[in-house]
């Protein structure tokens, strides 16, 4: 750590130097009526140019004393803004000018000051792209973290709510906050976040996976998520009251909340908003379409190429019919429709919004169509992949559409190797991997494995908020 000199000259040369003297850093020189000069340091574009003039500047010239004064007079007596603090050393002060404060040095004191004073672009608040709800709130998480903060707090108005800051990345230093409710979270569960934050040695964090990364458990042991990801503050205010931890990083608009479950993957926003009768039936519907997603491709091929003894016999006759003059067998005919759909599906996703749907819709289509035409595929193996790609849009968390539409091709190979025998092996390995797995302590099964009575009124299916001790230990989310 280098002190500050007291000379402000140069400490203002070491400053250009190590900036590279670039040419968006904005140098004022500034004499007050009592002859006392002052060095203004700030980075064009990340600073309001207007609180700088009036606030700042405007407020030295205008209320200055007469005689020379301490930089703690101008911060406590002068100076008309917000934040305002003081940077005993040359890392603290690049800190918060690239952090987009303004700094003021003068002479005769090895320290400067810090003027809070942002003004770069936001984005505005939106509705949620990736979470949408036809009932509840429209608003959605922006690249800022205070503004996201905000969100929060507006929702819960508890005093004990506790935010704990941290600057992750030793090039980026990228501000990364834990929220969470004193006396509902765990204490131990946020040490052990913070020390894991504590304990980064990475030098960029650029969005929120990089920290979900780091914290993750069962690293390279699984492909399923353990830390979960929205852009709705609903959800996150309801996971905080809850008793959750909520991690925010600045220029992303997702927050992330631990612990995490497996059914919290399976519950909408939504489900909160809308009757309970309503809301149980689509979750089982849900539950029936991750089943679908991950088995419906595999069971056909198990069924049509060892099991033809299990399908009824108009059945049977109606498929062999259809696979007359194909030349593929099940396995190559299914995975050959399912990576086509792939392919569809990501060029829909990178394309641009105006015509990316359109691409995936009429390409499925056309190539479907001409498929069957040519006798590549047979028309019963289109109708299996087209219910099995719709299936998986109705998972409402696409960090778990994603290892599911994964494991729907290793379903697909035991299906080809060993059958319906196959797939009873494969789901029972997966079951034991997914009851083995915890997310910061916590069994990613529970309540069901291990079994918690108590926690049943809210797992797989939601049961009348007069039900629970209070309306607020209900998730309020998902």
């Amino acid at each position: 750590m280098n002190n500050l000199s007291r000379d402000m000259r140069e400490t203002l040369e070491l400053i250009l130097s190590l900036m590279g003297r670039s040419p968006d850093l904005i140098v004022r020189d500034l004499e007050l009526a009592s002859g006392q000069r002052l060095v203004l340091l700030y980075l064009d574009g990340m600073v309001d140019k207007q609180a700088v003039q009036n606030n700042v500047i405007g407020s030295l010239l205008d209320r200055a004393p007469a005689e020379q004064v301490p930089l703690h007079v101008l911060q406590q007596c002068v100076i008309d803004a917000g934040e305002v603090g003081f940077v005993d050393s040359v890392d603290e002060l690049l800190d918060q000018l690239l952090s987009g404060c303004l700094i003021v040095l003068t002479d005769g004191t090895a320290r400067g000051l810090f003027v809070g004073l942002p003004g770069w672009e936001d984005r505005n608040i939106t509705e949620s792209k990736t979470q949408s709800v036809v009932r509840g709130p429209q608003d959605s998480f922006t690249e800022t973290l205070r503004t996201n903060t905000t969100l929060v707090r507006r929702r819960v108005k508890d005093p004990r709510i506790r935010m704990v800051n941290f600057k992750v990345g030793s090039r980026t230093k990228t501000d990364v906050t834990l929220m969470y409710i004193s006396g509902l979270a765990n204490e131990k569960l946020v040490e052990q976040i913070s020390g894991r934050l504590n304990a980064v040695r990475i030098d960029r964090v650029l969005e929120g996976e990089y920290i979900e990364e780091l914290l993750r458990e069962n690293k390279g042991k699984t492909i399923f998520p353990t830390l979960y990801n929205t852009d709705r503050p609903d959800v996150i205010a309801g996971g905080i009251l809850e008793g959750r931890i909520a991690i925010f990083v600045d220029n992303t608009p997702f927050v992330l909340l631990a612990p995490t479950l497996f059914v919290d993957y399976m519950q909408s926003a939504e489900d909160y908003y809308q009757s309970m009768l309503y809301s149980n039936a689509i979750r089982l519907l849900r539950y029936v379409s991750l089943f679908i997603c991950m088995l419906a491709p595999s069971v056909y091929i198990a069924l049509t190429t060892f099991h033809q003894d299990m399908l009824p016999t108009q059945l049977l006759l109606s498929l062999a019919a259809q696979r007359e003059g194909i030349p593929f067998p099940a396995f190559l005919e299914a995975l050959l429709m399912e990576v086509t759909f792939e392919i569809l599906r990501e060029a829909g996703i990178r394309m641009p919004r105006t015509i990316g749907q359109a691409v995936s819709i009429v390409g499925t289509i056309v190539i479907g169509q001409a498929a069957v035409d040519a006798s590549i595929v047979s028309p019963a193996m289109v109708i299996i992949v087209a219910i099995t790609a719709i299936a998986s849009f109705v998972i409402p968390s696409y960090s778990m559409s994603v290892p599911i539409r994964f494991l729907r091709f290793v379903f697909m190979g035991l299906a080809a190797v060993m059958g319906v025998y196959g797939l009873t092996i494969g789901f029972i390995i997966l079951t034991i991997h997914l009851c083995h797995l915890q997310s910061f302590g916590i069994p990613y099964m529970s309540p069901m494995a291990p079994f918690r009575k108590g926690m049943q009124k809210d797992a797989v299916l939601r049961l009348p908020y007069h039900s629970s001790k209070s309306a607020g230990s209900a998730r309020g989310k998902r």
